[in-house]
């Protein structure tokens, strides 16, 4: 396998796009229903993002084999906003003003989220976004099909405590929105839990930070106070390999400070020296290795489409495969790809997730997931260690914020709210 820069330039080779350069089935317009890819084919986020669009082009595949949807072929349309969060704006009026697509599937970063939000506001697009994200947001036009904290990150830190004895906290993160309010929730919930300010630490740094040996020198002696410790990652992509070399470096086992990522999953981990990190944790809602006739046929149909044995599955990956189920299955309720008709028809539809369990979407545009506590094994894989008896409800404002608590988000119509205020009865606005 490539190392993670020689895997950057294979993800940018494969797309074979240019920057901004539209794809399409060079079928005519009107005899399609267009479907809107943005993701990243370049740059730091590549190496997490070409896999979406490619899980994306392999889904539309599938659905035209069936007969496409309302009588008519799907057509991709791949653009590359290339890492670049203005860019991934620019782009998503492109598809939707000028390539008309009848919804979006896209974003990894919640800056590029936030870059490309008021672009589906003001054109009353739908994006479907595949990835964890802060919470803290309710969008009529966006249907979040990746995690809110509490379906990742307060289960992950309730599991290091209880089942690890974790005492004193890391907060690591890349310096953006996604850590510093994810962080933000983490902190007022460990001092809910008594934990005092002085056992946690807060640290960021810029995308595709390289030189960890200072921060991970100062982790290692926060470490050091006689308390139980663990990392809490918000680190996001190609910066994660110098840091997990860099604990090594510094002789940090897993066994002595843990660390439970929410952005390092299998096609990460994929191609790159696993020694570093085995044994270290992962927090997602799906993983390759899930037991279930559903996956292991969706992963041979993953390889068998990708042409190559080695390329994994990963959990943005499955919430892609809901979301566009979800999506399919709310046109043809409603018998149209209008936007309005179908963010009406979407709610309370439910479909299969990849874990052999049900993802339903609900009122708030969060959908229902398992939570699984993986551990990186040498083969890049996670066996997992723990998991929520049944799925969580996406919660898209934080109980542990004071602004946020009294918030509930429903936009099944009268309310059509993303941010009601239970005390005061009042709808705050359009929710993000």
């Amino acid at each position: 396998m490539a190392s993670w820069n020689g895997r950057l330039r294979r993800a940018a080779a494969v797309a074979g796009l240019a920057a901004g350069v539209l794809w399409s089935a060079g079928v005519q317009a009107g005899e399609t229903i267009k479907v809107g890819i943005l993701h990243s084919l370049s740059g730091t986020m590549a190496i997490s993002e070409t896999t979406l669009k490619d899980v994306m082009l392999m889904l539309i595949e599938e659905q035209n084999k069936k007969g496409g949807l309302l009588g008519k072929k799907l057509e991709p349309v791949v653009v590359d906003p290339a890492s670049n969060w203005p860019l991934f704006a620019e782009k998503a009026r492109e598809l939707l003003s000028k390539e008309k697509v009848a919804a979006v599937f896209g974003c990894w970063t919640s800056v590029s989220r936030k870059s490309v939000l008021p672009v589906f506001e003001e054109l009353n697009g739908l994006l479907f976004y595949p990835v964890q994200y802060e919470g803290e947001e309710s969008s009529k036009n966006v249907f979040y099909t990746g995690a809110a904290p509490n379906q990742q990150a307060i289960p992950a830190v309730d599991y290091l405590m209880k089942e690890e004895g974790v005492e004193r906290w890391v907060l690591a993160g890349t310096d953006y929105v996604y850590p510093r309010t994810t962080n933000k929730i983490l902190e007022a919930y460990l001092k809910s839990k008594g934990v005092k300010a002085e056992d946690i630490m807060i640290n960021y740094t810029p995308f595709g930070h390289s030189d960890w040996q200072t921060i991970v020198a100062s982790i290692k002696k926060f470490a050091s106070a006689g308390k139980k410790t663990a990392v809490v990652s918000t680190i996001n992509g190609d910066a994660n390999v110098p840091f997990y070399k860099e604990l090594a470096n510094q002789g940090i086992k897993a066994e002595d400070i843990p660390v439970i990522a929410f952005s390092v999953g299998e096609e990460e981990l994929a191609g790159i020296d696993t020694k570093p990190l085995v044994g270290h944790l992962a927090a997602w809602n799906y993983f390759q290795s899930v037991d279930a006739p559903i996956n292991a046929e969706f992963v041979k149909k993953w390889k068998a489409f990708i042409k190559d044995p080695k390329r994994v599955t990963n959990d943005p990956m499955e919430a892609h495969v809901i979301g566009f189920r979800m999506w399919v299955k709310a046109v043809e309720k409603a018998g149209t790809t209008d936007p309005d008709a179908v963010a009406d028809a979407i709610i309370g539809v439910t479909v299969p997730n990849l874990s052999g369990g049900y993802a339903t979407m609900m009122p708030n545009h969060h959908i229902t997931k398992p939570v699984l506590i993986g551990e990186v094994q040498e083969d890049g894989q996670f066996e997992i260690v723990w998991q929520t008896p049944g799925t969580v409800v996406g919660d898209a404002w934080s109980d542990y914020l004071p602004g946020s608590k009294d918030l509930i988000s429903d936009w099944r119509k009268p309310m059509s709210c993303g941010n009601f205020n239970v005390k005061t009865g009042k709808c705050g606005g359009q929710g993000s």
